[in-house]
Parts: C-alpha cells; sequence; structure tokens
C-alpha cells in the first residue's frame, strides 16, 4: 500500500507499508519523486524573499559587513565553513525576530552544542527536526534551508506580517489613431472579416450545402432590407439627425495586439532596415578611421626607428654608463661589507679595553686606600685583647685547678690517717 507523505523538509515522498500495512515495518521504503532534487532551490529562494521582508540587509548584512545571499546560496556548496557561520548567524538572527532570546555564535564556539540550541529553539515552534544534527555541520542542504525557511516563517509571524493576495497591474493598451477611411467599416466588410477569421481557425471541412443556404439567407434579408427603405417613410431631416448621434458609435477603432508574431516581425524588418543603413553610413566612418590610424602607427613607427638611429651612440654610451655604475656598486657592497666587519671588530676591542681599564682602576685605588691597614691595626688590637682575655681566663682556671688538686690531696691524707688510728687502738686492747 502507497501513501503520500511530507517529509521534514517539506519534499512530497511516497511510503510504500510492507506486509500488514505497517508503515514501521520491515518492508517499508521511501520513494523521493523526480524534482525532490531540486525542491531546496525553490525553498532557497523562498528563504531569501522572506529575509527581504524581514531587512536583513540593513539589520545583519551591514552590521556585520557580509556580503548579501544569492539565490542559490545554500543550495549549492561553495565554502562550507562561510556557508556554516551564515547559517548559525541567520538562525540566532531569525530566533530572536520570532521573540525568543538567542546569543549570537561565536566563531570559536563549539558547532554541535550550537547546533543543538539552534534546533531546540526550532522544536519549541512546534517544528519538527527528524534528521541528524550532522546534517547541518556542511553549511548547505535541503536541511539548512528547511530550518532556516521555518525560522522566518515564525519571525514572519511574530512581525504581523501576512500574505496578501497578489494585484496585478492593469495592462492599458494605446490606441492608435485610425485614419477616418479606414476606421469606419460598412457591415459587409465587418461581415466578410468575420467570414475570413472563422475560415482560418476552422479546422474541420465546411458543408457546401449550408454555405450555399447561409449565403441565400443573407441575400434574402439583404433584399428585404432594400425593399423596406424603398418603403420607408423617415423624413429626410429626421434621418440625417440621427446618423449624426449614431455616427460616433459606428466607428471601428482596431487595436494593435503587441503580442502578435507579425508585428514582431514587421519590426524585425524595420529594425534590420534601420541597421543596414545605418551600417552603411557607419561603416564608412569605421574604415576612414581605421585607415588614419594606420597611417598614425605608421607614422609612429618609422618616427621611432629614426629616433632609435639617430641615438644609437647615446644609447650605447648609456649602456657602458650603466656598466660603469653596476661596477661601481658592487666595489661599493664590498668595501661596505669590509668597513662593518673592521666595526664590528673595534667594537669588540673597546670594550675589552673598557674592562681593563676597569679592573686598573680598582687595583689602583685598592692600593692607595689605607683602609685596609686601619682594619688590619683594628684587627690586631682586638686579638691582643682577647689574648689578655685569654691568659686571664687561663690564669683562673689554672689556680681553680690547683685548688681542687690540693684539696683532694688534703682529702686523701685525712682519709688516710682516719683508717690507720682505729688499727693501732685495737691491738692495744
Amino acid at each position: 500500500m502507497a501513501a503520500a507523505v511530507v517529509s521534514p523538509v517539506g519534499v512530497e515522498e511516497t511510503v510504500i507499508r510492507g506486509r500488514g500495512g505497517d508503515a514501521a515495518g520491515e518492508g517499508l521504503y521511501v520513494e523521493r519523486g523526480p524534482g525532490a532534487a531540486y525542491h531546496m532551490f525553490v525553498v532557497m529562494e523562498d528563504l531569501v524573499e522572506k529575509l527581504k521582508l524581514l531587512r536583513y540587509e540593513e539589520e545583519i548584512l551591514r552590521r556585520n559587513n557580509l556580503k548579501p545571499l544569492s539565490r542559490h546560496y545554500f543550495a549549492l556548496p561553495t565554502n562550507p565553513g562561510e556557508q556554516f557561520y551564515m547559517f548559525c548567524t541567520l538562525a540566532a538572527w531569525l530566533i530572536n525576530k520570532a521573540g525568543c532570546p538567542f546569543e549570537q555564535p561565536q566563531e570559536y564556539d563549539d558547532p554541535n552544542a550550537t547546533i543543538s540550541n539552534i534546533l531546540s529553539e526550532l522544536r519549541s515552534f512546534g517544528r519538527s527536526a527528524d534528521f541528524p544534527p550532522s546534517k547541518l555541520k556542511s553549511g548547505h542542504g535541503e536541511h539548512v534551508c528547511y530550518v532556516l525557511d521555518c525560522l522566518a516563517e515564525e519571525a514572519l509571524k511574530y512581525v504581523g506580517f501576512s500574505w496578501k493576495r497578489p494585484v496585478y497591474p492593469v495592462e492599458e493598451l494605446e490606441e492608435e489613431t485610425v485614419p477616418e477611411d479606414d476606421a469606419e467599416l460598412t457591415v459587409n466588410k465587418v461581415e466578410e472579416e468575420i467570414v475570413e477569421e472563422e475560415t482560418d481557425n476552422e479546422e474541420n471541412f465546411i458543408d457546401l450545402n449550408v454555405l450555399k443556404a447561409q449565403t441565400y439567407r443573407l441575400d434574402m434579408n439583404e433584399s428585404a432590407k432594400q425593399e423596406d427603405i424603398l418603403e420607408s417613410t423617415t423624413d429626410a431631416a429626421e434621418w440625417n439627425l440621427e446618423v449624426e448621434r449614431v455616427l460616433p458609435q459606428l466607428k471601428v477603432t482596431i487595436r494593435t495586439d503587441n503580442k502578435d508574431w507579425r508585428i514582431h516581425v514587421d519590426q524585425m524588418h524595420q529594425h534590420k532596415s534601420e541597421i543596414e543603413s545605418a551600417l552603411k553610413e557607419t561603416k564608412g566612418f569605421l574604415d576612414k578611421l581605421h585607415n588614419e590610424i594606420s597611417r598614425t602607427l605608421e607614422k609612429i613607427s618609422s618616427r621611432e626607428k629614426y629616433i632609435n638611429n639617430q641615438l644609437e651612440h647615446l644609447v650605447q654610451e648609456y649602456r657602458a654608463a650603466q656598466a660603469q655604475l653596476s661596477e661601481a656598486r658592487e666595489r661599493y657592497q664590498q668595501g661596505n661589507g669590509g668597513v662593518t666587519e673592521r666595526t664590528r671588530i673595534l667594537s669588540e676591542i673597546t670594550e675589552e679595553l673598557e674592562k681593563v681599564k676597569l679592573e686598573m682602576e680598582e687595583k689602583g685605588s685598592s692600593m692607595t686606600d689605607g683602609a685596609p691597614l686601619v682594619k688590619i691595626k683594628q684587627s690586631l688590637t682586638k686579638l691582643k685583647q682577647e689574648t689578655v682575655q685569654m691568659d686571664i681566663r687561663i690564669g683562673v682556671v689554672e689556680h681553680t685547678l690547683l685548688q681542687s688538686k690540693l684539696k683532694e690531696k688534703s682529702n686523701m691524707t685525712r682519709d688516710m690517717h682516719a683508717t690507720i688510728i682505729p688499727e693501732s687502738a685495737i691491738g692495744s686492747y
């Protein structure tokens, strides 16, 4: 079973269902029409017109210094980076125009995040976006045109724009003034022209009997009219007044149709004759101008040859002077290179000389300066004072040591006497 559906990008497709009549079944496939490949061109042209209605040239192009869009800008691949940037810029501007705040994407933003934000805003308007976001990364194609077209429609709805029926201008055909003799046609002539037009436009054969009957009827009517006229009792003055009154209405004005191919052919022949007549006159002037230019060129070439022959020795002198100048410039370049090298060596020697002078000044100032001697004397004095203090301390320590030794010796003798006395006392008992 086949059914016609409309894809998210507005292209009519034919869905052929599989077993069981379920579109999601196993036998589903989509058959796109032969014009589906060109549908995005139509959408793109509509998008450009909608953007012009929204005044995008003043609000986007002039502010960002961008070029206006061509009628097939997003339909054909040209520059993916530029097209993607333009797509993001227009999408953000259209979302803002539709009444939803949306930040203008920058050059270094993540493209996936930018695309997802744009698609989320598109879904918030109730539009379907049943296609992968990667389709928008290239910056061109039917999905890009579809997204921008939907956003442009939402922006037009928000600003209150409504489509109206077109009003076509009335084409006023110019009336050609025809002389009275040609404009006033008799009834017989009008009937003849009508018969001729009918015979020209008629594709079937005409029955001769019917034609004879029509001619016989016309003859009978004319004879009856003539008899009526001969028997008429109308006053001649009243007849003339009636004729003067009806005369303007009896004039037939033939209006030429500008779309008739015969008029075009006549115009072409007229233009051709005018061009040929103008060409004859113009060709003479052009030939004369060509001859004058040729003679002038010949004079210039001959004068150039004469000047070259007269100035040959000056040219040779000039060439010799040019050669000497080039040699002098080469020698100057070589000499300039040597001077530069010697200047560099001189600067290095000058720097070394300055360093030696500084060292000599430092040594001379150190030799004539008496500050070190004063420091040495102060150090010796300080050393002597410290030596005296050390001698005093050494004497105090020796005295203390001597006292401790004497005290220890007295203690030892006392202990020895204490141990000897009790043994003698024991022996007496």
